[in-house]
């Protein structure tokens, strides 16, 4: 009897998951930008690339990445941003330096390599992109920049 069961219950999850599938196609979805998700926007419609540097907007506001890096390496072994920007390779690169506050320990003693905490640049830097705006935005840049 608990032989059938289990048999039972097991052949019924293809089905379940078939179900399931066509009816979240089935669901109308709307974006924070009032498409469809049926009809998806082209990305290079939405995002392009803006030539020179943005102003930051405050003053210890991390600075955005003025190039693409769709096709970056960024993991625990690898991190590509750092053939161009590390201090033993910007000058011949032509690319600016990280901070000092990247080459510094929780405790601040100096390391000769970007610190561990400071190591996916991609926590606090995002690619500048001219896209609409998702939600309103009210925010004013501080006076100083």
């Amino acid at each position: 009897m608990k032989k059938s069961i289990a048999t039972g219950a097991i052949a019924l999850i293809p089905v379940l998951l078939v179900t399931g599938l066509a009816f979240a196609q089935s669901a109308s979805v709307t974006t924070l930008r009032g498409a469809d998700i049926d009809d998806p926007a082209i990305l290079d419609d939405v995002h392009r690339n803006i030539e020179g540097r943005m102003q930051r907007n405050y003053r210890q506001q991390p600075p955005l990445i003025p190039h693409k890096i769709d096709q970056y390496q960024i993991d625990i072994r690898t991190n590509q941003c750092l053939s161009c920007h590390d201090w033993t390779k910007a000058g011949e690169r032509n690319a600016p330096t990280l901070s000092m506050t990247h080459y510094l320990d929780r405790e601040g003693n100096e390391l000769d390599q970007i610190a561990g905490t400071r190591y996916f640049c991609n926590q606090c830097h995002v690619p500048q992109a001219d896209a609409p705006a998702l939600v309103d935005n009210l925010f004013q840049p501080s006076a100083g920049n």
